[in-house]
């Protein structure tokens, strides 16, 4: 059809739904030559057709959408969309579509039904629902995976109903086109969606808080990433690893003789990035590095070999004698950090050369093919890619272990001119901590019954968790939560996180809005300190503060 600018502008105007349709491809009894001519004229349409949709987009809040007609053989006939097409409908008065398979569904009317709840369909909102359905396999039939995902019948049967489109093809081909060859990160690894990235490059990526209470151990695919260069890329039958230093000579081990040579170990062990939480510290003033949520945490069964082992077999005896107080580790990224020997020789250390994650050989976001697993420390103590391990009377050189990166300062320091940094020790051991993963912020609740409330503890340095206490009334009453998954780790060995949950009353039904609080308090009775202020540092590292999730309070009337 052929309609005015001006007709155009007055339907928008009016809040009415605008639709273009692009040419139909006709592939009938025309040539090769005929065909290309018929496809560029189309293409051109679409083009111009797309623009001015976007030109009469802001005009009103009319669905404005401009498709093509698909033509292909064996598909139903309905129009193609990009994925910015897509990711408009990611909610509110656009709706709710989704990708699976290079078909659009519309899952508006259907996400109140999904059984797994709204929160977690939302994550796939204006995107592919593909990356959910490779963790969550209930969706697929038997055998299918990848980009093959196939649905179950009685699933299919669902969303047949709700597609309205198909998937530009064109779309990712374009995406590989556009990577430089000599770009640095052109070989990074492929990252599940669900991950919150604050940075891409390098890598900044938080656990979604909606899944992290359903698996005790961490999926690969979900936990969290902090890279600090290009991702390497070590190949497992060429890797080894360089153990030498003071007191030693010097030792090389591949892969294959850390396997074989030395007895398989296990330690389940949360890791947390220092920066855990610091966007509560970012509430009283603005700090310096990511602005992580409650996400920078994650859980997983490490194997391989324990670093005591290790050290013995390369020569490590007497570390007193012979003047060894730190082990340092450096990774093929540059990075470097140590941990003191008494940590890395302790039999009830558990420090580990791990190649296995969660029963698979490591990732490579998460270190492939090995790292080191420091449980109880700090994150960047777990270097990643691990190339050396060095006996030394000093710490490591460099940012992440002399530097401010992972230096603690007093609230009232707010540079560091003039500072002597060797006076401030590096993070080591991780101070007590909780956060509520339910509700989320922004929830709403109802008035008439008790909240039931729940999220994770973690103490640095082994600590088990003696006990978590929630509130719903920002801390005036307090109910004592009980401890689930990972409650029953042993009082100084406890390397992982503990799971919780509680059944709380709310406050006064008058009152719109509750504040829901959490504290936890490990084995040495260390308690999380009340606010954000009293732990504010120029980094934002290590904010254990109280965690406070505000709710809306719906009332039956």
């Amino acid at each position: 059809f052929v309609c005015g600018m001006w007709s155009l502008r007055a339907i928008a105007r009016r809040g009415l739904p605008v639709t273009f349709l692009g040419a139909t491809s006709f592939w009938c009894t025309c040539s090769t030559e005929e065909r290309a001519d018929l496809r560029a004229r189309h293409d051109s349409v679409v083009e111009r057709l797309r623009k001015l949709s976007s030109a009469l987009a802001p005009l009103a809040q009319s669905r404005i959408v401009c498709c093509e007609a698909s033509s292909e053989p064996g598909r139903r006939e309905l129009p193609t969309f990009t994925k910015a097409d897509v990711a408009k409908h990611a909610g509110g008065d656009m709706g709710v579509w989704v990708i699976l398979g290079g078909a659009v569904y519309d899952v508006t009317q259907f996400i109140q039904n999904h059984p797994g709840g709204e929160e977690k369909i939302m994550l796939a909102a204006g995107r592919s629902v593909e990356p959910y359905w490779g963790l969550y396999r209930q969706h697929v039939q038997p055998g299918s995976a990848g980009a093959a995902l196939v649905p179950k019948s009685h699933v299919a049967e669902i969303l047949e109903p709700l597609q309205v489109g198909w998937l530009d093809p064109r779309e990712a081909a374009a995406a590989i086109k556009e990577r430089l060859a000599d770009d640095p990160y052109a070989r990074e690894p492929e990252r599940h969606v669900a991950l919150r990235l604050l940075a891409e490059t390098p890598c900044s990526g938080e656990s979604p808080v909606e899944l992290m209470l359903d698996n005790y151990l961490t999926p690969n695919e979900l936990f969290f990433v902090r890279n600090h260069h290009p991702v390497p890329h070590l190949e497992a039958d060429e890797y080894s690893l360089a153990v030498s230093g003071q007191g030693i000579g010097s030792r090389e081990y591949s892969l294959e003789e850390l396997k074989t040579k030395f007895p398989k170990s296990h330690v389940t062990s949360s890791i947390q990035c220092g920066g855990n939480r610091r966007s509560g510290l970012n509430s009283v003033r603005p700090t310096s590095g990511n602005a992580w949520g409650a996400g920078a945490i994650s859980n997983a069964k490490w194997s391989g070999v324990l670093l005591r082992d290790l050290l013995l077999d390369a020569g490590v005896t007497n570390p007193g004698e012979t003047g060894i107080e730190h082990v340092q580790f450096e990774g093929d990224d540059g990075v470097k950090a140590s941990i003191p020997v008494d940590k890395a020789m302790s039999e009830r250390g558990d420090v580990l050369i791990a190649y296995e994650m969660n029963g698979d050989p490591i990732p490579a976001d998460h270190g492939q093919p090995v790292r080191v697993v420091v449980p109880g420390h700090v994150g960047v103590r777990n270097i990643k890619w691990l190339r050396k391990v060095i006996t030394a009377s000093e710490e490591a050189e460099g940012m992440w272990q002399r530097g401010i990166a992972y230096k603690v300062f007093g609230p009232s320091v707010t540079s560091v001119d003039g500072l002597n940094l060797d006076e401030y020790p590096p993070m080591q051991e991780m101070p007590v901590q909780s956060a509520i993963l339910s509700p989320l912020s922004g929830a709403s609740v109802e008035a008439d019954e008790p909240l039931t409330v729940k999220g994770f503890a973690y103490s640095g340095g082994g600590r088990s968790i003696a006990r978590v206490d929630v509130s719903a009334d920002d801390g005036a009453t307090w109910h004592t939560a009980t401890l689930t998954e990972g409650a029953s780790q042993p009082r100084d060995r406890a390397w992982a996180w503990t799971f919780w949950e509680a059944e709380v009353p709310l406050p006064a039904a008058e009152m719109p809005r509750a504040t829901i609080v959490c504290k936890a308090v490990d084995a040495a009775h260390n308690s999380q300190p009340e606010s954000p202020a009293g732990v504010w540092n120029l980094r934002g590292l290590a904010n254990n503060s109280w965690d406070r999730v505000a709710v809306s309070v719906r009332t039956g009337e």
